[in-house]
């Protein structure tokens, strides 16, 4: 399941919808500041602090990481309880300002969707 798990927190194929793209770090904080990014399939919530430090779990395991904002992208790296999740710049968009979606390799990639509490 672990392992499961970790493929997920590298990403899940992109779907079409209404999203819009987040391309300012102002912009990114203002919807994701002291709120849960929340994903009930696979019991994932992360935190995202203003100070760039990204924390969480899954599965009941830490998750643990680091984040900056680079040319409109979102650029992590993370730790889940030993596992690395190496470091990668990604677009951000929302749907609504509830739901979240994180999209690899600056938009070209795999994404995962998290919905705002």
């Amino acid at each position: 399941m672990r392992a499961l798990l970790a493929l997920f927190l590298a990403s899940t194929p992109a779907l079409a919808g209404d999203y819009q793209p987040v391309m300012e770090k102002d912009v990114f904080m203002a919807l994701v500041a002291g709120k849960e990014l929340r994903n009930n399939l696979y019991d994932l919530s992360l935190f995202v602090s203003p100070d760039g430090k990204i924390s969480g779990d899954a599965l009941g395991w830490k998750i643990t990481g680091t984040w900056s904002w680079k040319d409109g992208y979102f650029c992590r790296e993370m730790d889940w309880e030993g596992y690395a999740i190496p470091y990668n710049c990604q677009l951000v968009e929302t749907r609504e300002g509830r739901i979240v979606r994180f999209t690899v390799d600056r938009g070209t990639g795999n994404s995962a969707q998290f919905r705002l509490r």
